[in-house]
């Protein structure tokens, strides 16, 4: 069976404000035509569903988020998650909630799971709020923003990953199994 290679995971809760901008650069690319190698899903907060979707044998992931890291509103990031460094729970401890979004809880449920983890890059947007705006699931003006520019940057990782393979399979004599183009 022939899985798609790359899987780009929006993640965030879309009643609290900011944090559904994973949910929303998905939403607009599932409207765009990429690769057949390329799948694009909208997991919200289901932890539990991304484990199982990371176990299909992707070669690399790109999870989409909100990401707290003290800049200004509607910048985005590129992050590489230390797999090999990452703690382990202890023995009995709960690994994931069923319909809870903790990106790191998922990536060791699916070590716990005994599957190989893929190449994981997070791109996350700086948010300005997780609160509804007057009661409204929608992003703030910043990052509503930056949503076009997280759709450019991960398609320009999805197509260096897939030219990366490509390459790999010309050099190594096998043929081609798809185009990047």
């Amino acid at each position: 069976m022939n899985h798609p290679r790359i899987l780009i995971a929006g993640v965030g809760n879309i009643f609290l404000g900011d944090d559904a901008f994973g949910v929303e650069v998905v939403r607009r690319m599932a409207q765009r035509a990429l690769p057949a190698a390329v799948r694009v899903m909208d997991f919200g907060i289901k932890g539990i569903d991304l484990a199982y979707a990371l176990l299909e044998g992707y070669d690399g992931a790109i999870l989409v988020d909100a990401v707290s890291r003290g800049g200004e509103p509607g910048r985005l990031h590129v992050l590489e998650p230390d797999l090999d460094n990452m703690a382990d729970t202890g023995a009995g401890e709960q690994v994931v909630v069923a319909h809870g979004m903790d990106p790191v809880e998922v990536l060791r449920l699916v070590r716990t799971l005994g599957g190989p983890l893929p190449t994981i890059r997070v791109v996350g947007c700086e948010p300005a709020t997780f609160a509804p705006a007057d009661g409204r699931a929608c992003l703030s003006v910043p990052v509503d923003a930056a949503v076009e520019g997280a759709i450019t940057l991960i398609e320009a990782l999805a197509r260096e990953w897939l030219d990366r393979k490509a390459e790999s399979w010309t050099n190594s004599g096998l043929p081609q199994r798809f185009s990047t183009s």
